[in-house]
């Protein structure tokens, strides 16, 4: 750094906070690190006694930290956030509008491996509200070489955003002598209703229907055909003999990715897709469990993510529910 005259400091860097005193009325910073002068600040920075000021020197080849995380923030940042103001070469990104937050991993370790750079997120595939924060970049040091910067630029790609929620048309089936018979009330339609409305997406109806295999195959197709663009079945999906459901969505022309699930509770969750539509087989833990397997697919569903059985598959790790007493879920392991 160097000292120069205050009158000759337009378009210089100050390197620290300068403070302003006003006795009775103010104490405070007038000036942050990292301002860059302008004209109309020299009457300010007079009158605040600093005749001479400390600026950041040109050294040719390094880059400032502000600089440096303005360019980290373009090269990393998609769609659907918005960022605080530079404070220390740090910016915070927070979700612009609910959505779905996307986490590149390999992206973000790429950037993170190299030196003197930083990004650091929430875990890829949280439901946020506008609002929320997400992530935060900054650069270590005061002034980073800027062969630093340009090596990320030339390895690293766009490594987050948020993906907007769209809400779907969706048919709900519900199967099970018990319900049909009304020997019991059905507990999964409102479960489910109450899931997906919160998304957002409209309900066409609820039919509910005996264990009839013929029956449900017949009302899945007719779902598609009133317009449903999800359709949610609930009930029969377990081992036992009675169990219909799961051969029902297969034999219905649907393309089953995955029956079963790493996920407790969720284990007997069913995902495929009838020409390209989600068609879901929903096991009984929907109707009492606070967080499910359903929770985790749904929000992805409805940013039209195609899931395949992988995507399932790795929920092994994370896919625990803990049934905490106080339940915060997005803002826990769960399925992460």
């Amino acid at each position: 750094m160097k000292k120069i005259k205050t009158i000759d400091s337009v378009g210089q860097v100050i390197l620290h906070d300068i403070t302003q005193i006003i006795p009775g009325e103010f104490k405070g910073r007038a000036f942050k690190k990292g301002h860059v002068i302008k004209k109309e600040d020299i009457e300010m920075l007079l009158s605040l006694g600093k005749d001479n000021i400390y600026v950041l020197e040109d050294i040719e080849g390094m880059v400032h930290e502000n600089q440096g995380a303005i360019r980290l923030k373009e090269l990393c940042c998609g769609n659907g956030l918005d960022f605080s103001e530079i404070k220390e070469g740090k910016i915070d990104m927070f979700a612009a509008y609910d959505g779905l937050l996307k986490v590149n991993k390999k992206e973000l370790l790429k950037l993170n491996m190299l030196d003197e750079i930083m990004f650091s997120t929430i875990h890829n595939n949280t439901p946020v509200k506008k609002g929320d924060k997400v992530g935060g970049t900054r650069v270590i040091p005061l002034m980073i070489d800027e062969k630093k910067l340009e090596q990320a630029e030339k390895e690293v790609n766009k490594l987050i955003h948020v993906e907007k929620i769209r809400g779907k048309k969706v048919g709900i089936i519900t199967t099970g002598n018990e319900v049909y018979y009304k020997r019991i009330e059905d507990a999964f339609g409102p479960a489910v209703i109450k899931k997906v409305e919160e998304y957002g997406c409209e309900v066409l109806g609820q039919v509910i229907l005996p264990d009839n295999k013929e029956m449900i195959k017949n009302e899945i197709k007719n779902w598609y055909i009133k317009g449903a663009e999800m359709v949610v079945c609930t009930g029969g999906m377990s081992v036992d003999p009675d169990d219909l459901t799961p051969s029902a969505i297969r034999e219905s022309g649907a393309d089953v990715i995955t029956y079963g699930s790493p996920v407790l509770p969720g284990a007997m969750f069913l995902l495929s897709y009838y020409e390209n539509k989600p068609l879901l087989g929903l096991p009984g833990c929907v109707m009492y469990a606070k967080r499910t397997i359903f929770d985790l697919v749904l929000p992805r569903i409805l940013v039209n993510e195609k899931l395949m059985k992988k995507d399932i598959a790795m929920y092994g790790e994370g896919g625990m529910c803990l049934n905490c007493n106080i339940c915060i879920f997005p803002k826990c392991g769960f399925g992460k």
